[in-house]
């Protein structure tokens, strides 16, 4: 069964444009949008599981320069 999840992403100033090229490569992002107020990305992420989840953000989303913080919104149903 996969797990899915919203990451609310935060950049630092000048960086989201740069941040959003790279997050949107990544393996399992669905989809990706910019967005205004106090987060700059949004990701829609797909892992087989949590643990796989938790890789993908903490691994990847994290390291990539010019995120600064993150909140992950696991989804529980969808249509």
């Amino acid at each position: 069964m996969s797990v899915s999840a919203f990451v609310l992403i935060r950049t630092e100033a000048d960086k989201t444009k740069g941040a959003f090229e790279v997050l949107t490569k990544l393996k399992g992002v669905k989809m990706a949008h910019t967005v205004t107020g106090p987060f700059d990305i949004i990701l829609l992420i797909e892992a087989k599981n949590l643990h796989e989840l938790g890789e993908v953000i903490l691994s990847k989303i994290r390291g990539v320069e010019g995120v600064s913080r993150t909140m992950t919104c696991v989804t529980v149903e969808s249509s």
